[in-house]
């Protein structure tokens, strides 16, 4: 392993630490290291399926419209009004949410290159009925129970 692969692994591993001293007072219930790591790989494994609303506004846009699924937000918004109502909202449309401390890692695992505040997968949303639309959401369908369990249970 070279350098800067290690270099850059490490950087990985270590945003959980680097992150928690920006997450916002409100940030409950906030992801472990462990159910963060997970819920970074199934929201990398839906977005490819194309089952993921990324931003404030698309995920706000889905909860009014009565789409269920979970949505994920980012501890390190500034400033905090930008996303200190969608806890409220998703309480309301009795849609589990969870926060990790970073939302470059948010970004990146939904597939885009800029920061994102917050993420909302919609199991079978987004696909049109097909052979193939069964299969990609068992690709993380077991990640996301998961998640909902530990979301639900904080």
């Amino acid at each position: 392993m070279g350098k800067e692969e290690k270099k850059e692994k490490e950087s990985k591993e270590d945003n959980y630490d680097k992150r928690m001293p920006a997450v916002l007072p409100f940030a409950k219930p906030l992801a472990s290291k462990k159910v963060n790591k997970k819920i970074l790989k199934t929201v990398k494994r839906a977005s490819k399926c194309k089952h993921v609303k990324r931003g404030v506004k698309e995920v706000v846009k889905a909860l009014r419209k009565g789409d269920k699924g979970l949505v994920i937000i980012a501890g390190d918004i500034f400033p905090m009004d930008v996303i200190s109502h969608l806890p409220v909202l998703c309480e309301d449309n009795e849609v589990p949410y969870i926060f990790i401390p970073s939302k470059q890692d948010l970004g990146s695992a939904g597939a885009t290159k800029r920061p994102t505040s917050c993420v909302m997968i919609v199991p079978g949303g987004g696909l049109h009925k097909s052979k193939n639309a069964s299969k990609s959401s068992e690709s993380y369908k077991e990640g996301y129970d998961e998640i909902v369990k530990e979301a639900v249970k904080a």
